[in-house]
């Protein structure tokens, strides 16, 4: 092993981009990296309870295939071997299909998703499935089945969810790479409370299948400590797949192409606030300083008021979500449905209970909100926002308490452009007085997924960026 590689810590906490150059470099092999990660899971894991399975034997046989194929100088991408976990809910084949229910049957999964088939062509080595709350239906994580998930950063607090335990295990060094699911910023929300990159695509971008039972709401994507890992997991995950109901148009594009093209010239408008949802003081000084950021990178930053559709957002999204949930209490018999975590339960019974109308108009405000935002989208390049509106709260709660000391339920803002199907990346804007990372997110037009990486990847440019090292 060359010098410059101390050790399986240095190959842990290494990017993909990365370990992709130690390999080319013959620095230390992907077989020398999986095992370190290997080890460092053994140790951390129990910690923070991100990953439900590990499949060593596999992953070594593919590390070992990947090292041959370095060595003979024919890697199959940049992510040749290059360790990634993928989300319960997405399926991997051999792997149980758990949905981290405790009704599903467990039975091995006969084919990969879309997007761990494209991962595993380009080399990469999937080891390990990550925690996630039963059926993504919160946006913290833990289950009935697997229990409570942990953030690196403080083993107090939750990660955020439902893709908590890829972002989990992303940022304690389990790998560099993570598939995710986001719903309703289910990719977003762990990504901006553990320091990462998450990416919802435009709608149709990524492949889905099999179809969520929350439709067109449903995305899937990649979770990373940097943007050139993200375009780089979004170059392999983005191409088509017959399986997908639903697909956008094919582009031949490389995303990591002009990442360092910076935001100058680029009209940015900043929305502090969707309503009058509580706002953490130190979330709103690091979104300003990050808006201060692009001004001073030569982008036009200006204050604007969200559209006035986006005032029913929350609202239409709940019918929409809790409408599609209520298909569980049909999937399993009654006298089982006490084995559902009691939150899903109650918003599957509520979703049971709307009427037609109800649906119907939830339908007409999210066409309604989509044309809004896509006027917003005619004058502005980009859209900034917080991610979340507040720091990373105690896990066991579903919800922080607000300043009244009352569950405060509007707490994220994301959910808005899983409605829109607009393209939404966090980025970290920056750690809190108690060093917890606070996310920016940052929202291009339809198809402009290239803008939002791009931008993505100024302010993380301009900043030095750090990843919480727990004892291994």
């Amino acid at each position: 092993m060359n010098q410059s590689i101390q050790g399986a810590a240095d190959l842990t906490q290494a990017s993909a981009a990365e370990l992709s150059e130690i390999y080319r470099s013959k620095a230390a092999s992907p077989v020398e990296a999986m095992t370190a990660i290997l080890v460092r899971a053994e140790a951390v894991n129990p910690r923070i309870n991100a990953l439900t399975l590990i499949d060593a034997e596999a992953a070594l046989a593919a590390a070992r295939a990947s090292e041959a194929r370095w060595r003979r100088g024919e890697p199959l991408s940049p992510l040749d071997g290059v360790p990634v976990s993928i989300k319960e809910l997405v399926r991997a084949k051999g792997w149980p299909h758990t949905m981290a229910s405790r009704l599903t049957d467990k039975s091995p999964a006969t084919e990969d998703a879309p997007a761990v088939a494209r991962l595993r062509e380009a080399g990469a080595v999937v080891y390990a499935q990550n925690t996630s709350p039963e059926y993504g239906f919160k946006g913290v994580t833990d289950s009935p089945l697997h229990g409570i998930t942990r953030n690196p950063w403080n083993l107090d607090l939750t990660p955020g969810g439902s893709s908590g335990g890829s972002a989990a295990a992303v940022a304690a060094g389990l790998g560099p790479l993570a598939v995710g699911t986001d719903g309703g910023g289910s990719v977003r929300i762990p990504s901006a409370f553990t320091g990462l990159v998450g990416l919802k695509a435009t709608y149709g971008r990524i492949p889905a299948w099999p179809p969520s039972m929350h439709g067109d709401l449903a995305n899937t994507g990649p979770m990373t400590r940097t943007t050139l890992d993200c375009a780089l997991m979004l170059n392999q995950m983005a191409r088509p797949d017959p399986r997908d109901p639903f697909p956008a148009q094919p582009e031949d594009r490389d995303y990591t192409a002009g990442l360092d093209q910076g935001v100058k010239g680029l009209k940015i408008g900043l929305v502090m606030r969707f309503g009058d949802a509580f706002l953490d003081p130190e979330v709103e000084a690091l979104v300003a300083a990050a808006a201060r950021t692009f001004a001073d990178l030569g982008a036009v930053v200006e204050p604007i008021s969200p559209p006035p559709q986006s005032a029913s957002a929350g609202q239409v999204f709940v019918v929409h979500w809790f409408s599609a949930l209520q298909r569980l209490l049909q999937t399993y018999p009654a006298d089982r449905h006490d084995q559902f975590d009691p939150g899903l339960l109650q918003q599957a019974r509520i979703g049971e209970q709307y009427p037609v109308q109800t649906l119907v108009d939830a339908m007409v405000a999210r066409r309604e909100l989509s044309t809004a935002w896509n006027l917003v989208f005619t004058d502005h390049d980009l859209v900034i926002s917080p991610t979340l509106n507040v720091l990373p709260f105690p896990v066991g709660q579903p919800f922080p308490n607000g300043p009244d000391g009352a569950p405060n339920t509007a707490w994220a803002n994301t959910a808005l452009f899983n409605l829109t199907r607009h393209p939404a990346i966090t980025t970290p804007a920056g750690l809190s007085a108690s060093g917890l990372p606070v996310g920016l997110q940052i929202v291009a037009a339809h198809y402009r997924d290239d803008l939002v990486l791009r931008a993505s990847a100024a302010l993380e440019a301009a900043q030095a960026r750090t990843f919480p090292v727990l004892p291994a």
